[in-house]
């Protein structure tokens, strides 16, 4: 096994990716139609070279299992995952552990993450800091949409469509027509 290295997996939703240090996950890829893309990016955030062959720890093996689980329909808010921090800033850590705490089913906009931080105003450097997340799902970014409720800024592959489609999956938003 090693300290430090990636893995793809199967989901409901196609294959995502995560990456691992020694202290915890380092980034989560979701679906992407260029494997190879999503592979150089999550070496890199392991700082391994993306043609390895890497075992997942037990650990990562499990968080592979709820992500999939989560994709597949069953409740889960995925905060047994732990993640490796050490590369994010005070504020961002703020932000991701507000964000976290966003139970499945519910949405926050960015303004409250900002006042329940402590940074009332801040709104946009929140939207900046879960912009940059690189734990999407684990830190579920899509749970935050603006102060209307509208759905606005998801960067992971997929875009706003990816954004909805987890909502639809936890119950924070009814499936339409074509899901």
């Amino acid at each position: 096994m090693s300290p430090r290295g990636y893995a793809l997996f199967d989901t409901a939703l196609g294959r995502c990716g995560l990456a691992w240090g020694e202290a915890g996950l380092v980034g989560v890829s979701l679906p992407d139609p260029d494997e190879r893309a999503m592979r150089a990016r999550l070496a890199r955030r392991a700082g391994v070279a993306a043609d390895g062959a890497f075992a997942p720890p037990p650990s990562v093996g499990a968080a592979m299992a709820s992500i999939a689980a989560l994709f597949a329909g069953e409740p889960r808010d995925l905060m047994e995952i732990v993640i490796d921090e050490q590369r994010v800033g005070a504020f961002e850590r703020a932000v991701y552990a507000a964000t976290r705490a966003i139970p499945p089913g519910r949405t926050e906009s960015y303004g409250e993450i900002a006042r329940r931080i402590g940074a009332a105003g801040a709104a946009q450097a929140v939207g900046r800091a879960l912009g940059a997340n690189p734990w999407p799902i684990v830190v579920p970014c899509h749970r935050v949409t603006a102060a209307d409720g509208a759905l606005h800024g998801f960067s992971a592959p997929g875009g706003l469509e990816t954004k909805r489609r987890l909502l639809v999956i936890e119950g924070a938003l009814a499936p339409s027509l074509f899901d």
